[in-house]
């Protein structure tokens, strides 16, 4: 098949659509949409997400240095939509969309409690790119439902009904695997 080329562009797809909750110091909350997020170290557990500095979780990030990247289910897709298109700065969207928080256990910003999973993240560097910053952040504690760990420990994110984003569109991540990490070059079991 013939492939089309395109100019330089940040074409990777699908991304997590997540949802990141802020407070700045005064006691406000913020949350909003982030597409272009990913894992930069495992240790420590380091998390990278691009923000444009005229988003206002962008300032409330930057004064306090804490975040939290909330993974939403797919029940949440129109509120994930909505808190990538309006802004903080007219509407305050948790109480628009009546979002439930509590708090977090590391850091000063809210978990967003519909959503099962909740990273803390802490703010090591800003570095300024262009259009967006990247923010590395190291993650200081994870909060996953009980319902989601299984009696060995595990957690199974495939029943989680989570999100992932794709060239303007939202889809389910689904529930069946097509295969595991290293089983190209596992040993078959003897019968």
């Amino acid at each position: 098949m013939t492939k089309i080329s395109f100019k330089g562009s940040a074409m990777l797809n699908p991304v997590p659509a997540v949802l990141v909750t802020s407070r700045n110091k005064e006691g406000k909350d913020n949350v909003f949409t982030v597409g272009w997020i990913g894992t930069a170290c495992t240790h420590p557990p380091m998390i990278t997400l691009s923000i444009r500095p005229e988003r206002l979780s962008y300032e409330y990030i930057k004064e306090t240095r804490e975040f939290v990247i909330n993974l939403p289910t797919k029940y949440l897709v129109k509120e994930v939509d909505y808190c990538g298109v309006r802004s903080g700065k007219s509407i305050d969207k948790i109480k628009h969309l009546n979002l439930k928080l509590e708090d977090a256990n590391t850091v000063n910003a809210p978990i967003i409690k519909e959503c099962p999973i909740a990273l803390e993240c802490k703010l090591k560097e800003i570095i300024p790119l262009g259009s967006h910053h990247l923010f590395l952040a190291e993650v200081s504690s994870v909060s996953v439902e009980d319902n989601l760990i299984d009696d060995k420990g595990k957690i199974h994110f495939e029943n989680a009904n989570l999100i992932c984003y794709s060239h303007g569109e939202y889809f389910p991540i689904p529930q069946k695997p097509i295969g595991k990490f290293g089983f190209s070059v596992q040993k078959r079991k003897k019968k």
